[in-house]
């Protein structure tokens, strides 16, 4: 234990002498380190001084590079116009650049008149040799030379270029003008011509139709009450005010119900309000013959008496053609047709006269009997 006392001092001692030694290198390392933290910070400051000056340089050297190169455009647009206007000069003057910038240049006084308002049209140009105005000379200013310029200008463009042909031109236009003219006169009395027919074709066309609405909402209650007795039908516009897109609606209203909306009846009663409306429209207008296919479906036997009743006042004055699988509906026909099929599927067409005899009647009968087998068919004519 002694000695291992004394190793353990002597290693305590050991580790106190290297604590002592890394503390001393860590405050030198700390100085260097800050040390360094400041050069470095000074070299950042001196790179963004030095990045600073080479931007405001680049700007600069840009600013010079632009401006050169515009005054080289500008030089050669001077060149430019400068060899334009002595082209200008020798082809619509024939006088040299030199002699013309001699005898008329800036350094030369220009002649201006006394009294400007007794110039000619356009304003202070030369005089014309009727005026008797004096004249003196006056030194050449730019700014004012230009504004007489583009006055002249001005004036000249306004007097336009001479067209020997105006005449003609102008008597054709005129011949032109006149035709267009009456051709529009014409168009818009045509227009109002066409705006009356129109206007008497609606008039009569609203006329008609409210003269067959109200026949047939007439004849409708009339049926409607046969049909359905104790109920109350009725037809109604949707539009009274506008009779050319107005629509028509159906009340109807069987015995012992309040509904009057036909898509809450059931499907033998809207068949039903449906013959009422068709034979409303027969009666209310009538036709030579009409064509039902299979109208009384639907119906009941009480309601296939009432609308029997109506088939037979209808054929006083028309001929009705009915198909029909009832066969009271086949009693009262004047005429029938049964369409069979046969064993071998082929069609086969059965006619028979039915007279005001009974046993005309029975011949009824068995001209519909070829129906029992379920695949015939059997229209009757009335």
């Amino acid at each position: 234990r002694r000695r291992e006392a004394q190793v353990a001092r002597a290693v305590r001692a050991g580790a106190e002498q290297a604590v002592t030694v890394v503390g001393r290198l860590v405050g030198q390392a700390a100085d260097r380190r800050a040390r360094a933290e400041a050069e470095r910070a000074t070299r950042e400051a001196g790179l963004v001084d030095i990045r600073r000056t080479v931007t405001t340089l680049a700007d600069e050297l840009r600013e010079l590079t632009d401006s050169v190169h515009k005054d080289e455009v500008a030089r050669a647009q001077q060149r430019l116009r400068i060899e334009q206007l002595q082209t200008r000069a020798l082809d619509e003057l024939g006088i040299e650049p030199d002699v013309l910038v001699e005898e008329y240049g800036p350094h030369q006084p220009v002649p201006v008149l006394d009294q400007p308002a007794a110039a000619g049209p356009t304003g202070d140009e030369a005089p014309t040799p009727d005026d008797r105005h004096e004249h003196h000379s006056v030194p050449y200013v730019r700014d004012e030379q230009e504004k007489r310029l583009r006055k002249a200008e001005r004036g000249l463009a306004a007097l336009g270029r001479v067209n020997p042909l105006a005449l003609e031109e102008f008597a054709a236009l005129e011949e032109r003008h006149t035709f267009l003219t009456e051709q529009l006169d014409d168009l818009k009395r045509s227009k109002r011509d066409l705006l009356d027919i129109v206007k008497e074709v609606d008039d009569r066309v609203q006329r008609v139709f409210a003269e067959a609405f109200e026949d047939t909402a007439r004849e409708f209650v009339g049926v409607f009450s046969r049909l359905f007795p104790g109920g109350e039908g009725r037809l109604l516009l949707t539009d009274p005010d506008d009779m050319l897109t107005t629509g028509i609606e159906v009340e109807a209203r069987p015995p012992g119900k309040k509904i009057k909306r036909l898509s809450l009846l059931s499907g033998g009663e809207r068949s039903l309000v449906a013959v009422a409306l068709l034979v409303a429209i027969f009666k209310a207008r009538p036709s030579p013959f009409y064509i039902m296919d299979e109208v009384e479906a639907a119906l009941d036997d009480a309601n296939l008496g009432r609308l029997i009743g109506l088939f037979e006042e209808l054929r006083d004055s028309s001929q009705l053609i009915v198909i029909t699988h009832q066969k009271r509906t086949m009693e009262v026909a004047d005429a029938l047709y049964g369409v069979t099929m046969r064993g071998d599927g082929v069609t086969t067409v059965v006619s028979q006269r039915i007279r005001d005899l009974d046993d005309d009647a029975g011949s009824a009968d068995s001209a519909g009997a070829d129906d029992s087998g379920g695949d015939a068919h059997s229209d009757g004519a009335a």
